[in-house]
C-alpha cells in the first residue's frame, strides 16, 4: 500500500487509507490515538507483504506500536528490523561484541548510575539522516519501574497557536549531542559504574540543522521535532531569546494530554517513529536487573 503513494502526497489520502486497512493483523488504539497494541501475527516470522505494509501504517498512524508476547532471538530481532530498511547508525554506545547493529541496554541489580535514556529526546536528531524507528525488545523485566513516556509532536504542534505557528515557520533548529556524549558531557562526568559502555567523543560536538517543524514523509503531518537533551540553539536567533523559546516549547510538548505511558512486559517488542515523536526512560527498579536489546532503522533528512 505505501508503495502505491510513493510518488505523490501521501497526506492526500490518508484518512481513507485508514479507513478499514486493517485486515490481517489487530489495533488497538490508546486514548488519543497515540500509542497502540498490534495483535495477530508472529515477529519471529518474516511477514507477509500486506501484514507488513499494514504494521507500517499502523506505526505511521499512532507513533509508538507495541507487541506483546514475542519472544524472540537476536536473529529474529535483526530479521525483523530489516524489513523497514537498512539499520540506522548508532554513534557513543558500543554495541554487543558479535552483533553490531544491537544494543544491549543493561542495568545490572547492583547499578547506581542514572538509567539510560533518562532525558526527553528524538533518537540521533543530531545525526543528518536521523533515524525513523526504534525498535526496542524486552529481554528481563523487572517487577516495578522501568516505564517508558512518549510525547506526541505532532498533536502538540496541532495545538500551538496560529501566532506561534506563523513564529516558528522556517526557523531551524541546532541539534547536537554535546551534552549528553561531548568530552566534556554528562557521560564523561560520571563517577558511578555503569554496565553499558558509553563513548565520549568531540564527534559529539558538532551540530546539525533542522527544521524546527518537521513534515512527516508518510502522512504528511507537522511536528514539532526538537529536544532538551539535543537541541542546543535556533539558527540566527541569540541564545537567551532561543532557550527562552525552546523551554517554552519544551514544556508544551511534554504535557501531559500528548504522553503515552508505556509499560514493558517480558518478550514485548515496541518500535516508535522518532520523526514524530519525543521518549523519555524512567527509573525506579533499582536493586532489580533490566536488560532490553535495541536496534533503529535508518530514516530520511528532515524537512
Amino acid at each position: 500500500m505505501l508503495g502505491v503513494f510513493a510518488t505523490v502526497d501521501f497526506a492526500e489520502y490518508w484518512e481513507e487509507a485508514m479507513s478499514g486497512m486493517y485486515e490481517t493483523i489487530e489495533v488497538t488504539p490508546h486514548e488519543a490515538g497515540f500509542g497502540a497494541a498490534v495483535t495477530g501475527l508472529d515477529l519471529s516470522q518474516a511477514l507477509p507483504e500486506k501484514t507488513l505494509e499494514e504494521v507500517k501504517l499502523a506505526w505511521a498512524e499512532h507513533g509508538v506500536v507495541y507487541f506483546p508476547d514475542q519472544p524472540l532471538t537476536l536473529d529474529e530481532l535483526e530479521a525483523y528490523t530489516l524489513q523497514f530498511g537498512v539499520y540506522g547508525d548508532d554513534p557513543f554506545i558500543k554495541p554487543m561484541d558479535d552483533r553490531p547493529h544491537i544494543l544491549e541496554l543493561r542495568r545490572e541489580p547492583n547499578e547506581t548510575a542514572t538509567n539510560f535514556g533518562a532525558g526527553w529526546h528524538s533518537d540521533w536528531s543530531f545525526q543528518e539522516a536521523p533515524p525513523s524507528a526504534t525498535i526496542l525488545h524486552s529481554e528481563v523485566t523487572p517487577p516495578v519501574g522501568g516505564d517508558t513516556l512518549y510525547a506526541d509532536g505532532a498533536r502538540a504542534y496541532e495545538d500551538l497557536t496560529d501566532e506561534m505557528k506563523q513564529r516558528l515557520e522556517g526557523l531551524m533548529a541546532i541539534h547536537s549531542a554535546i551534552l549528553p556524549y561531548g568530552s566534556n558531557g554528562l557521560f564523561a562526568q560520571e563517577t558511578e559504574k555503569r554496565t553499558m559502555k558509553i563513548i565520549s567523543s568531540t564527534k559529539a560536538e558538532t551540530t546539525q540543522l533542522h527544521p524546527l517543524v518537521r513534515t512527516h514523509p508518510v502522512t504528511g503531518k507537522k511536528a514539532l521535532y526538537v529536544s532538551p537533551t539535543y537541541t542546543i540553539g535556533i539558527e540566527g536567533m541569540d541564545e537567551a531569546d532561543a532557550q527562552a523559546l525552546l523551554g517554552e516549547l519544551f514544556a508544551h510538548m511534554v504535557d501531559e494530554k500528548y504522553v503515552y505511558r508505556h509499560k514493558w512486559r517480558q518478550d514485548m517488542l515496541t518500535m516508535w517513529d522518532n520523526r514524530c515523536c519525543l521518549h523519555i526512560a524512567e527509573g525506579g527498579y533499582d536493586g532489580h536487573l533490566r536488560v532490553m536489546h535495541r536496534t533503529t532503522v535508518a530514516g530520511d533528512v528532515p524537512v
